[in-house]
């Protein structure tokens, strides 16, 4: 699993962008569901990474929606 980094994910463009939170809302969804089932093993701090990249992402999208950059 790798993290995001904003330098990288500002290269993305606006679809690309919508692309990737759909993916890691899908990602965080199967971790949530594993979580509550138990199977969840010693991945427990990725739950906390895709929460962040979801972040990343959503503020990437609104600076852009707003103008800036």
């Amino acid at each position: 699993m790798t993290r995001n980094k904003t330098k990288t994910l500002r290269e993305f463009n606006e679809s690309d962008l919508k692309e990737k939170l759909d993916d890691l809302k899908v990602d965080l969804a199967k971790l949530r569901s594993e979580g509550s089932k138990g199977t969840l093993k010693k991945e427990t701090g990725v739950i906390r990474w895709k929460r962040r990249d979801i972040a990343r992402v959503l503020t990437l999208l609104n600076e852009r929606k707003g103008g800036r950059k």
